[in-house]
């Protein structure tokens, strides 16, 4: 990644009330805001990439690590950034702002069984 951005600063959502790392070699998870989808496929364009960390999955915020999201699950949004929306970034590189209902509508769109999210 540090090929690729100047700085960390840019892992930190203004929003959020995490502290962005001073280098690439102090930067952990308590540096981050958002989450990244591990099977997002430019062949499936709508995917997600990248979002805002709060998350809840049947009304239980994520706690950081490996998380699996299930066709059956019902995702939301927390109230901790954003009053209660996020920010997704797609796999066609595409930046949307969502709800939790148009959140759970695109999630349903995807239609796959499994969708993992490192979440920091």
């Amino acid at each position: 990644m540090s090929n690729e951005l100047a700085t960390p600063t840019v892992l930190v959502c203004p929003a959020d009330n995490r502290l962005p790392a001073k280098s690439f070699a102090s930067l952990s998870n308590s540096n981050i805001s958002y989450f990244v989808g591990l099977d997002a496929t430019e062949t499936m364009p709508q995917m997600m990439l990248t979002g805002d960390r709060n998350l809840a999955i049947n009304g239980v915020p994520v706690t950081p690590g490996l998380v699996t999201l299930k066709s059956n699950d019902v995702i939301s949004w927390t109230a901790a950034l954003h009053n209660g929306e996020g920010n997704l970034g797609m796999a066609d590189g595409s930046v949307q702002r969502m709800s939790t209902a148009g959140f759970r509508q695109m999630s349903r769109a995807i239609g796959t069984n499994l969708y993992r999210l490192a979440v920091p």
